[in-house]
């Protein structure tokens, strides 16, 4: 009878040490509010993606630790996958599926996920990188710039799949970030680029003419930040930007973007853009004011102004209401100047 319970306790001991070493989050966060743009109805909406995510980790003895990462995103009036622009369901992990080790070397990971210019640049942008048209992060803050023309229509234009990242350690307030990936064709559309409609540059479901590469650096000291990032896709568009932010007080913070666009490869004329971005973020209370400012333009050909503010109120440590009123000019095809309006409430988990 001694002998049977020693055992038990053993295993009882063993299982708890398992346990210790291996640790696994559900997160995500709902967004749902009431949105109104210039010659649109009044919509049901969203600020920000609705995400659900796993992620965990593993320590593997001496420093080393396995992590994985998995999230999907939804639609919070339906239930459904989230929508693309094309109206079609993206795919079950769109936000990120990625798995890798990391140790004293830093981390490296394989999968889906944000590039690293996107990734470092979204810390530099006033509306916390939310993919809405009254943020800037999607247009402005890269010019334009999309990660992955070759994808199919409806696929976000910052993220890679079928990739392999690295990042450094900080050493000193700075780390180094790195992604590279594959030529291989994921459904890609027809890019007419410096060829015809009968005859494109890239026809539909052709591979990649080079490896799409990433690269970021970044520096954080105390209120200060410096960002530097350089990016060339599938087709061989390359973009690079820098940025900075600072904190003067706790409760302010200043922050400035500055992209540049390099298209020659599939474009004859205007092949260059240039994009800016400033704005500032205050906290009152339990309040934060959000305003930024910026400017494309392209090769003269055209410019794109646009103004946003937005004002969040924090319930809670997890909840909070926004309001935000955009005004874009110099739109290509659409309307010369775009209003947006949105108000909601955002919760994370």
């Amino acid at each position: 009878m001694k002998t049977s319970l020693l055992a038990v306790a053993l295993l009882g001991a063993c299982a708890g040490a398992a346990h210790a070493q291996t640790s696994v989050q559900v997160y995500g966060n709902l967004d749902a509010g009431i949105v109104k743009r210039s010659s649109q109805n009044v919509s049901i909406g969203k600020r920000s993606a609705n995400t659900l995510g796993f992620k965990g980790t593993e320590e593997l003895g001496n420093g080393l630790k396995a992590l994985f990462q998995l999230e999907t995103r939804y639609e919070p009036d339906t239930g459904s996958a989230e929508i693309g622009p094309d109206g079609n369901g993206r795919r079950l992990f769109q936000g990120q599926s990625r798995v890798g080790l990391q140790g004293d070397f830093g981390m490296l990971r394989i999968g889906r996920g944000l590039t690293p210019f996107h990734e470092t640049i979204g810390a530099f942008e006033p509306f916390h990188a939310i993919e809405t048209a009254g943020g800037f992060y999607t247009d402005l803050s890269v010019a334009g710039y999309s990660s992955q023309p070759l994808d199919p229509v409806g696929s976000t234009a910052n993220r890679w799949s079928n990739a392999v990242w690295y990042n450094s350690p900080v050493v000193n307030g700075f780390q180094l970030n790195t992604a590279i990936a594959t030529k291989e064709n994921n459904g890609a559309v027809a890019i007419i680029g410096r060829g015809s409609a009968a005859a494109p540059q890239y026809a539909a479901g052709t591979e990649a003419s080079t490896n799409p590469f990433s690269i970021s650096g970044t520096y954080n000291n105390g209120p200060a930040a410096l960002m530097a990032a350089y990016e060339r896709n599938a087709v061989e568009s390359k973009v690079w930007s820098i940025g900075a932010s600072v904190s003067p007080t706790p409760e302010l913070k200043l922050m400035g973007t500055f992209t540049r666009l390099d298209e020659d490869n599939t474009r004859l004329f205007n092949t260059d853009t240039s994009s800016w971005v400033v704005g500032a973020n205050y906290t009152v209370g339990p309040g934060k004011f959000l305003a930024g400012y910026g400017q494309k333009d392209t090769d003269g050909l055209e410019k794109v102004k646009q103004l946003s503010l937005g004002y969040e109120y924090s319930l809670s440590k997890r909840t909070y209401l926004y309001f935000d009123v955009s005004r874009k000019k110099g739109v290509p095809a659409a309307p010369g100047t775009i209003n947006q309006y949105d108000i909601g409430i955002h919760h994370t988990f």
